[in-house]
């Protein structure tokens, strides 16, 4: 996709002709396609759904679906709202930590109440986001982003040895060679093809293992289809499926790492636009990309998505080809949204066994991780800021690993404090404000 005929592509109102345009918007859909419904599949198993049952399956649309309407947010825009840059949505990671912990203790309705009220304030957010920047320097965003990727990869292990007692596989086959050997296939070939192959194939490397890890799951007989079998080919969506609960721990959870994504959202705005056109992003773009995730967030949250955030991976694609027109990912937007309408994909989805997207996800949520080291790369390493590194990590995964530490805290409290991503940006929110600059 890297054609000189479409490189000069750097206004954001332009489009390539639609035979390059639909290749290209489809290769956005593929490079974000199993992060986008990974959240999900975390959070319904954390609920105790069953796994790949249709209260599951329903979830997987929702994040395909919301990931579409909240694109067009981005990319069409409505009034304030919209960056109108080529900026693809999709449901957070940064948010399952918190969601997995709050449905498991609380249920669905808090969870998705929470995202609905976050959504909101992140929406308001928006208005004055440029103000807070000097808040989340680039010590605090990335030992946040750390975080999330630290308290997920045990997860990613778990799935990819056979699931848990609560997604009712059985104890005895737990860690077995099978599901390893399905899970190794996912990573072994999501790598082969990220760095032996270009283009479509190297961006979408993941999907491409999931498929294959998929395949050899079949083979060994892993695969049950009787769910695919049962759905609908079209459904209505459902307004507050499990209805509305508010919880003050839950929604101040959910508010803190909306702030988080809020900075992230503005970091792949302004590299959206160096990448894609050579100049910083205006304040117009920067409070417009923010209304966008906000509103996609709290719409998704209505009707049972979870949040959304811009992907970076989706950046680096614009970086990569050149192609700054929006059009483009309206057109990856719309794939998006006729998937969530089709009950038939997410079931597909839901039938792929654990260690299949175990094998995905230990590669995700080591990137993740990964994407932290590489933001506090930009750190100068003193004593100062090692302290607060140091200090925030052992508060927020330490509490996270023991939560019988703080077992006395009020419900509100201790949900904030178990979190992992909440204790860990306000330590270090905290820490560099209050401590003095080393000289």
């Amino acid at each position: 996709m890297t054609d000189t005929t479409i490189s000069t592509w750097s206004d954001p109102d332009q489009t390539p002709p639609l035979s390059q345009a639909v290749p290209l918007g489809l290769q956005h859909v593929l490079a974000m396609f199993a992060s986008n419904v990974t959240p999900s599949i975390i959070v319904a198993g954390a609920a105790g759904l069953a796994f790949g049952g249709p209260e599951q399956v329903y979830l997987i649309q929702m994040a395909m679906l919301f990931a579409g309407v909240a694109t067009l947010f981005q990319t069409v825009g409505l009034g304030p709202i919209g960056a109108r840059l080529p900026i693809m949505q999709g449901t957070s990671f940064a948010f399952v930590g918190v969601l997995a912990g709050v449905a498991a203790t609380q249920g669905l309705s808090v969870a998705l109440s929470a995202c609905i009220i976050g959504g909101v304030l992140h929406f308001i957010l928006g208005g004055f986001i440029r103000h807070l920047r000097w808040l989340f320097p680039p010590l605090v965003t990335g030992l946040v982003i750390l975080a999330i990727g630290l308290y997920l990869i045990p997860v990613a292990i778990k799935y990819a040895a056979g699931g848990a007692a609560s997604f009712q596989m059985e104890a005895e086959s737990f860690g077995s060679l099978k599901h390893w050997s399905v899970a190794l296939c996912v990573v072994i070939v999501a790598l082969v093809l990220k760095f032996f192959t270009k283009g479509t194939l190297s961006n979408a490397a993941i999907l491409v293992g999931l498929v294959a890890g998929y395949i050899l799951a079949f083979v060994l007989g892993m695969v049950n289809f009787g769910a695919v079998g049962n759905a609908a080919w079209f459904t209505a969506i459902t307004p507050l499926p499990y209805g509305f609960e508010f919880s003050p721990g839950a929604v101040i959870a959910v508010t803190l790492v909306s702030v988080v994504s809020a900075i992230e959202t503005v970091g792949d705005t302004s590299a959206t636009t160096k990448a894609g056109a050579g100049r910083e992003a205006t304040d117009a773009e920067i409070s417009g990309a923010t209304y966008a995730d906000g509103l996609g967030t709290a719409i998704a949250g209505v009707f049972g998505g979870l949040p959304n955030t811009s992907f970076s991976q989706n950046v680096g694609i614009v970086g990569m080809t050149g192609i700054m027109s929006r059009h483009v990912v309206t057109i990856g937007a719309l794939v998006l949204i006729l998937c969530g309408l089709v009950p038939k994909i997410g079931a597909v989805i839901a039938s792929m066994p654990l260690p299949v997207l175990g094998g995905g996800v230990i590669v995700m949520f080591g990137m993740v991780a990964a994407a932290g080291l590489n933001v506090l790369s930009e750190v100068n390493m003193n004593r100062r800021n090692m302290v607060i590194i140091a200090v925030s990590l052992a508060a927020g995964l330490g509490l996270n690993l023991v939560p019988t530490a703080v077992q006395y805290l009020p419900g509100v409290v201790k949900t904030l404090a178990t979190s992992a991503v909440a204790p860990t940006a306000l330590v270090a929110v905290i820490l560099n404000q209050a401590l003095p600059e080393e000289i």
